[in-house]
């Protein structure tokens, strides 16, 4: 068997980086235009957003609007929460003013874009409607048959949803052609990506819309197709899905993010998870459970944390502890406690792990994912999924994105290693029919 290179996982030259941050940047540029049959539609005029939910998403994307200088008009379910999203959103501003990186009068003219109400009526004169609730698709139907009674006619009525089926939403109105997803990343006046999510029925004009609008705010957008998670939430999946077998085969937490560290992720996955909150990927693992086949391996330790009370940073515990007022992240025994009492439910032999192999289990299941993603043509480009994951998941961009990453490691040895991981683990590392199409081909995947 071939092994790939351990010079594969070293800092990039800089001859290398520099090719990896050109091909970022010709990418950026080829996301951000689409083609359509029959000629570019004339976009619509969008003069006023609304958005319904004023939690950490729908106050950060209020704020992403008006700090483009485009009026928003927050809809919450009753004063004391509005009052409560209204106060974030002041906070927000004031510690960026602290910064010196507004003024007093800039945060005075952004506040007074912002209007609150707890009357989804309020909403009935704006020309872009976002729902940013709770990722439940019983709680999106009452938003948006709400929105569609109330939305004029030609308004376009978007989810912020990070993984539900944006098709089902539309038909959930009389009117999907008017309907996408528009998946913005936390912090959302921060992060620069935003997936636009394409569903089966959403008018051209719409789409072009929102890409020039996402452009206008001040986001790199990219058109995706529907799926579960989209492309940037299906691939980290299987990421983290890695992450926490080999927590079980014998590696500790802090062995696994500072491997990934030390490639150029700015945070590992299982700090990232305490970070975002455990209960997040916890709801959707619930929501998957009835189509999983029992026949594939799966890991309860992110459960058996969830359960117990460990939600990350925001309860002081989840895959590390933390204390008061303190985002630190510190190893926990009983967090070593559950993961060896999983693997010997499992009937795993817990062995010594390598840094290596860490960053192969998880980049390689990254990349597998990508080019079934590709295939399936929810991703258009593969420099598409470069991009989304270096500016929504923090990919070094140093090294291109995963998919331009295994370009310069090469297909072949990169396909070796996949295939080696589905002998040794089974099913879940079937390897992605496009990299043996690549490979026998002699191409690669950014081309």
């Amino acid at each position: 068997m071939q092994d790939i290179p351990r010079s594969a996982f070293a800092a990039p030259g800089p001859e290398l980086e520099a090719q990896a941050r050109q091909h970022l940047r010709g990418a950026e540029a080829a996301a951000a235009e689409i083609s359509f049959a029959g000629g570019v539609p004339a976009p619509r005029p969008v003069q006023r957003v609304g958005v319904v939910g004023g939690g950490t998403m729908g106050t950060g994307i209020a704020m992403t609007f008006a700090n483009a200088g485009l009026p928003v008009t927050l809809v919450e379910a009753n004063a004391p929460a509005l009052e409560k999203a209204l106060a974030t959103i002041g906070r927000q501003y004031a510690a960026t003013a602290a910064k010196g990186k507004l003024s007093s009068v800039q945060v005075e003219q952004r506040l007074a874009l912002i209007d609150g109400s707890t009357e989804m009526a309020a909403l009935a004169g704006c020309d872009l409607l976002i729902e940013a609730v709770f990722e439940d698709m019983a709680v999106k139907r009452t938003v948006f048959e709400q929105l569609d009674r109330i939305a004029r006619p030609g308004a376009i009525l978007a989810s912020n949803t990070s993984r539900l089926d944006v098709n089902a939403i539309a038909q959930m109105t009389s009117r999907p052609a008017d309907v996408l997803g528009l998946h913005f990343f936390s912090p959302a006046h921060v992060m620069r990506l935003l997936e636009v999510v394409r569903g089966a029925a959403t008018a051209p004009d719409v789409l072009l819309t929102a890409m020039r609008l996402a452009q206008r705010v001040g986001k790199v957008p990219v058109m995706v197709g529907v799926c579960d998670g989209f492309v940037g939430n299906r691939m980290v999946s299987p990421y983290t899905r890695e992450a926490h077998f080999l927590l079980e085969e014998g590696a500790s937490p802090q062995q696994v993010d500072q491997a990934l560290e030390r490639f150029g992720m700015a945070m590992g996955p299982l700090r990232m998870g305490d970070m975002a909150g455990l209960d997040i990927s916890w709801a959707a693992r619930k929501r998957q459970a009835a189509t999983r086949d029992p026949a594939l391996r799966y890991c309860r330790v992110a459960d058996r944390l969830c359960e117990a009370g460990r939600l990350g940073q925001k309860t002081g515990s989840g895959f590390y502890r933390y204390e008061a007022g303190s985002r630190t992240p510190l190893p926990d025994p009983a967090v070593d406690a559950i993961v060896e009492q999983c693997a010997s439910e499992s009937g795993i032999q817990r062995r010594a792990i390598s840094d290596d192999e860490i960053v192969e289990r998880c980049i390689y299941a990254l990349v597998n994912e990508g080019a079934r993603i590709l295939a399936e043509g929810i991703a258009a480009r593969a420099g598409d999924i470069d991009v989304i994951y270096v500016n929504g998941y923090s990919f070094p961009a140093a090294r291109g994105g995963p998919m331009f990453f295994a370009d310069t490691v090469g297909l072949a040895p990169v396909l070796l290693r996949i295939q080696h991981f589905h002998r040794q683990h089974g099913a879940l590392w079937a390897p992605a029919p496009l990299l043996a199409e690549r490979v026998s081909a002699g191409r690669r995947l950014c081309e």
